[in-house]
């Protein structure tokens, strides 16, 4: 464990998927700091007094960028540590084609490159168990690729005519594109949580949702699904309101790991779409 003199501080991830991935490398040998902890919503999440001295002590700063953990930068980290683990990987489109959709922990490719990038850094600041942290690094690979293996199985049961999604937000992109199901709409309009849809947005959603013959109606466990649930009432389809997107499960959920809540929603979209 770190805390001895001599020893590298903590590390800090800005947000818990990525904070699994940290600690996924780091093992017995970091402790790992995350800023908005499992259940929060980034969107939403405001540094704290504490998390500030944390920023200002830590020895890296892992963060995902593209909009996601922008409140990262209120508390005006060390540049120097940071590390956006996103940089120069192939990214999805953002809303209307503007930026980067930030949601990448959702492709189980994209949770690898992040892997290694994380695994090098740590590296940097702590040579003496560089080896260790490739070896970690390598070893949560190979879970993730089992878990792509199980979820594949459990996805590839869904009938063509069932594979059509409606979420909460637009946070299952890289899941969806990877696994074969299309993205038919997003209830809240954009990529954040922050916006609200108007009357008329949630009358063309309701006729969408009957002209597509939408199985269910996904929303997360993060955001209010308070418009989602009036939809499902108003369109007669089921609604599965405890996904992860932007966030993981508390302890003893089955989804406190990246590689399981990735399979605990597999799990959700199966059961609902077959």
């Amino acid at each position: 464990q770190s805390g001895s003199p001599g020893e590298p501080g903590p590390v800090i991830a800005t947000i818990a998927p990525l904070g699994a991935l940290v600690a996924a490398v780091a093992g017995d040998h970091l402790a790992v700091r995350v800023l908005a902890r499992a259940g929060a919503d980034p969107h939403e999440y405001e540094v704290t007094a504490d998390d500030r001295k944390a920023i200002s002590d830590a020895r890296a700063i892992f963060r995902i960028g593209n909009g996601i953990d922008d409140f990262l930068d209120k508390a005006n980290p060390p540049q120097s540590r940071v590390t956006t683990v996103t940089e120069g990987l192939a990214l999805r489109a953002g809303p209307e084609g503007k930026g980067h959709d930030p949601h990448v922990w959702h492709d189980i490719d994209l949770d690898k490159a992040m892997l290694d990038r994380i695994a090098q850094r740590l590296a940097e600041i702590d040579p003496l168990n560089a080896d260790a942290y490739r070896a970690n690094a390598a070893a949560y690979k190979a879970t993730l690729d089992e878990t792509d293996a199980e979820i594949r199985g459990l996805l590839d049961q869904i009938p063509a005519a069932n594979r059509k999604v409606v979420t909460n937000h637009d946070a299952f992109g890289y899941f969806l594109d990877r696994y074969g199901l299309t993205f038919t709409a997003a209830i809240i309009p954009g990529q954040t949580t922050q916006s609200e849809p108007s009357a008329k947005e949630i009358a063309a959603l309701i006729d969408l949702i009957r002209g597509e013959a939408v199985k269910a109606i996904f929303a997360e466990s993060s955001v209010d699904p308070k418009v989602a649930h009036e939809l499902a009432k108003d369109t007669g389809v089921k609604i599965v309101d405890d996904l992860y997107s932007d966030s993981l499960g508390g302890p003893g959920s089955g989804a406190e790991t990246l590689h399981g809540m990735l399979l605990a929603n597999a799990e959700k979209f199966a059961e609902a779409l077959r």
